[in-house]
C-alpha cells in the first residue's frame, strides 16, 4: 500500500521509527522500495554525489525534476519526497507555489524546505493549502552554508535547543508532516522529538529522533570525497565499481571478451558461403 503523509504521521503516533534515504535513480529507488524504505529523498545532495558540483546550492530546478522523475518510476509503496533545490523557493511565495506542483507533476507526493523564518513558514502554509505536503528542515541547513560559514552543530545548549523547538513547532503549525534535524546533539533531538506532535526524522540527530534518514551514497560507500560523522557505511560499493571496470578492461585487452556464449554467430551454412566469399 502507498505510504502517504499522513501515514508518515501514524507512525510517530504508534512509535514505529520511520526508514528515509535518498535516491538519484530508478534502479535504487526500486530495490530501497522493496526493501522496504519508508521515505525515499530525492535530496538535493545529488549535486555533490551525482553531479559532481562543489555543494547543494548549484543544483537547479531543472536538474532536480529529471531525478525526481527517474526515482518516482521505480517507486511503488514508499513516500517520494523532493528537495526544493536552492532559490526555487525564496523569491516569492507564488514561485514557491509553482515549481513544487512541477515536483508533484513530476512525481512526488511531498517536498523538503530548509529553515522556518517567517517567509518559509508562509510558505509551508501555502503549500499545504494547495495539497502539497510538506516537509521541513532545520539544525544545520546544507543551502545557507554561504551564511552559516561551515558544518556545524546546532542546538549544543539549552538556548539554542529551545530555538530550534519553536521553529519546529512553527512548521507544525504551519502545515508541515515533519522535519529533518540534521546535526542535533541527542539530547536535545529528544527534547524536541518528544514535544512535536509530527514526526522528526534524523540525520545526524542521534537515536531519539522518531525516524533516520542517510545520504544513499554514504551508506553504500560509492562517494569518498567526504563521510560525514553520522553516516554508516555498509559497503564499500566503490571498491566494486573499480575492481568490476578494472577486470572488464582486462578482459577485453587480453582477448577474453567477448566470448562465443557471448556473441551473435552464423549457422554453419552461412559461416562457410562468407568464407568462400572472402577466398575468392
Amino acid at each position: 500500500m502507498k505510504k502517504t503523509a499522513k501515514k508518515i504521521i501514524s507512525f510517530k503516533k504508534k512509535g514505529k521509527k520511520i526508514t528515509a534515504l535518498t535516491a538519484y535513480d530508478y534502479s535504487t529507488a526500486k530495490y530501497f522500495d522493496k526493501a522496504g524504505v519508508d521515505i525515499i529523498l530525492v535530496g538535493d545532495s545529488l549535486a555533490q554525489v551525482a553531479l559532481g558540483y562543489g555543494s547543494t546550492t548549484q543544483v537547479s530546478t531543472e536538474e532536480m525534476l529529471i531525478f525526481t522523475k527517474a526515482v518516482s518510476r521505480g517507486v511503488e509503496e514508499a513516500l517520494v519526497v523532493a528537495d526544493m533545490p536552492f532559490l526555487s523557493y525564496h523569491i516569492s511565495i507564488e514561485e514557491a507555489v509553482k515549481n513544487a506542483g512541477l515536483f508533484i507533476q513530476s512525481g512526488a507526493q511531498a517536498v523538503k524546505i530548509e529553515g522556518a523564518s517567517p517567509y518559509i513558514l508562509q510558505v509551508v502554509e501555502r503549500l499545504t493549502q494547495n495539497g502539497i505536503p510538506v516537509m521541513g528542515h532545520l539544525g544545520f541547513t546544507p543551502q545557507y552554508i554561504n551564511t552559516i560559514g561551515g558544518h556545524y552543530v546546532s542546538g549544543r545548549d539549552t538556548q539554542t535547543t529551545l530555538e530550534i523547538l519553536r521553529l519546529a513547532q512553527s512548521l507544525e503549525k504551519a502545515g508541515a508532516f515533519s522535519v529533518v534535524l540534521e546535526m542535533v546533539p541527542a539530547e536535545s533531538s529528544n527534547f524536541i522529538t518528544q514535544r512535536l506532535n509530527i514526526p522528526t526524522i534524523g540525520i545526524g540527530g542521534g537515536k531519539f529522533c522518531d525516524g533516520q534518514i542517510l545520504v544513499s551514497d554514504d551508506i553504500l560507500g560509492k562517494y569518498d570525497n567526504f563521510c560525514p560523522k553520522f553516516a554508516r557505511q555498509y559497503s564499500s560499493l566503490k571498491d566494486i565499481i573499480f575492481n568490476v571496470a578494472r577486470a572488464y578492461c582486462n578482459d577485453v585487452e587480453k582477448g577474453n571478451f567477448p566470448s562465443i556464449s557471448e556473441s551473435f554467430t552464423l549457422d554453419n551454412e552461412e559461416a562457410q558461403k562468407l568464407e568462400s566469399y572472402t577466398q575468392n
